[in-house]
């Protein structure tokens, strides 16, 4: 029976595509936000990099069977201008396929000031996004693993908060020989049960699929990943009067990397990301607005990693990934 699973959870993920394929405004949207160096750096968002790397199991929570044990990962963004983000992950394996881990995500305001009508100071607050997480995955076999993430949220901004659960389904095939891998990942399945007033807003839920594939023995890899499938619009572009043509519509939902790895120890990574090319530009930001870069080293006990993207027209964004082998020899 565990070889009919993987498609059981393939199935289940294009079954919400109609579920969920209306537009809403959403609430949580911290949660896509990139928690690892790598991914950042190859575009923004990736469910397929094969790594030793726990950051990756926020992107897709399949990728923790291919973790070392007892790692411990911390990843820090600077985020707009006086913002914060950061996240923390564990993995342990159990018995020969399992892997469970326990992760945080948070996103920092900094202290702002409360006015009333007249702009007199009423006092100071400090907002706050933050969830707490645990993961399993399994690998069902040499070339199949999916795993789940059922989360914790919880927002706070001046005195209204807001409580939710969602879960993100992952599912992984990856062939080793080729050095090819697909993945498959439904993102933040869940609702509110604390709204910020009375009514319940949608969680920022996105489906996505990828792959990553090496270059036959030439030291580059091509990462292509496409997000939020249920949410065709043309809101992303700005231009008056113009009607986008399917292409451009189709790659705002579209990230795109190549790596470059001179050797197992390193990685330098360069990406596109469509949407936030298309939407800064339109906010008045640069024409490589869209554009990220990173690089990383691994060695035996230690991972490293660097990365470089825009988020907002203020400011860029630096990520800063490490991840450390508590049981490496």
């Amino acid at each position: 029976m565990k070889r009919f699973f993987p498609y059981t959870i393939l199935l289940i993920l294009f079954y919400v595509l109609p579920i969920q394929a209306q537009e809403a405004n959403s609430v949580f949207n911290f949660l896509s936000l990139p928690a690892s160096s790598h991914a950042m750096a190859v575009g923004g968002q990736n469910i397929s990099l094969i790594e030793d790397d726990p950051s990756l199991v926020f992107q897709n929570p399949a990728l923790a069977s291919t973790v070392s044990s007892n790692t411990l990962g911390l990843n820090f963004l600077t985020y707009m201008r006086g913002n914060k983000s950061g996240s923390a992950t564990f993995t342990r394996a159990q018995g020969e396929r399992g892997t469970w881990g326990l992760g945080a995500q948070f996103v920092g305001y900094g202290k702002i000031q409360e006015t009333n009508e007249a702009g007199e100071v009423q006092g100071n607050s400090v907002p706050l996004d933050v969830a707490v997480s645990g993961l399993y995955s399994y690998a069902f076999n040499h070339r199949w693993a999916g795993g789940a993430t059922g989360k914790l949220i919880y927002s706070s901004y001046a005195g209204y908060t807001s409580f939710a659960m969602a879960v993100d389904l992952g599912l992984n095939y990856y062939l080793e020989e080729s050095d090819f891998s697909l993945s498959f990942v439904a993102a933040n399945l869940g609702g509110q049960l604390k709204a910020f007033h009375d009514m319940h807003e949608r969680l920022p839920f996105s489906l996505n699929a990828g792959f990553t594939k090496r270059m036959g023995h030439a030291p580059i890899r091509w990462n292509l990943t496409l997000v939020d499938l249920t949410h065709w619009s043309k809101k992303y572009f700005y231009n008056a009067g113009k009607d986008p043509s399917f292409g451009k519509i189709l790659m705002s939902h579209m990230n795109v990397g190549v790596e470059i790895l001179p050797t197992d120890l390193f990685w330098i990574g360069l990406g596109w990301n469509f949407r936030r090319g298309y939407e800064l530009k339109a906010a008045g930001s640069s024409k490589l607005a869209g554009l990220t870069a990173g690089a990383g080293l691994n060695i035996k006990k230690l991972c490293l990693g660097i990365s470089y993207a825009k988020y907002h027209v203020s400011t860029p964004a630096l990520s800063l990934s490490i991840a450390y082998r508590l049981g490496a020899q």
